[in-house]
């Protein structure tokens, strides 16, 4: 069976998705100043050990936005491009981006049955509000966390407030300049 591995940016205060423009920390300004080479492994490593991206509409169409063309020789442009999407929205009419499949309904089930196809891990990046949902169904595996020294003071977070999982720790480790890069298995 695939495992299914939920990736975020967050930071120390539990926000994976910042406060928005106009204010000090947007979205990549929080992250950006902390990412270096070994950031660079850890997400390449990450996508090259699935063969399946699951997204939400909003990061969906904020991918297909940033790699619409395979961008010739960016190996991580080619990868988004080629790697075969699933995209969970009930609003987009259709999916159309290279190797995209639209989950419209019945969430939990066609997401279960994904996980039963043979084939490398499916990753998901950012999708806070499908992660949330799988995460209600017990459908995530695992959970890669980029702790960034950072605190935002608000955002959306991963987790809810009312919250309860149990998780053990698999992999810990920082790189020189503070991000650390925490994967958990969901016990």
């Amino acid at each position: 069976m695939r495992k299914l591995v939920a990736s975020f940016f967050i930071s120390l205060d539990g926000v994976v998705e910042g406060p928005g423009p106009g204010d000090d920390f947007e979205l990549a300004g929080w992250t950006m100043p902390y990412f270096n080479d070994e950031t660079g492994k850890f997400v390449e490593a990450g996508m090259n050990s699935s063969d399946a991206l699951l997204l939400g509409r909003v990061t969906y169409q904020g991918f297909a936005s940033a790699f619409a063309s395979s961008a010739g020789d960016d190996p991580m442009a080619a990868h988004m491009y080629n790697v075969r999407k699933y995209v969970v929205s009930t609003t987009l009419p259709a999916a159309e981006w290279h190797n995209s499949t639209l989950i419209k309904s019945n969430v939990a089930a066609e997401v279960a049955k994904l996980k039963q196809q043979p084939g490398k891990d499916i990753s998901m990046s950012g999708s806070g509000t499908l992660v949330q949902t799988l995460l209600q169904h017990g459908l995530i595996d695992e959970l890669n966390l980029l702790v960034y020294p950072v605190v935002l003071g608000r955002g959306k977070r991963l987790f809810k407030d009312g919250s309860r999982l149990t998780l053990q720790l698999v992999q810990a480790t920082t790189t020189s300049l503070g991000v650390a890069f925490l994967t958990y298995r969901l016990a």
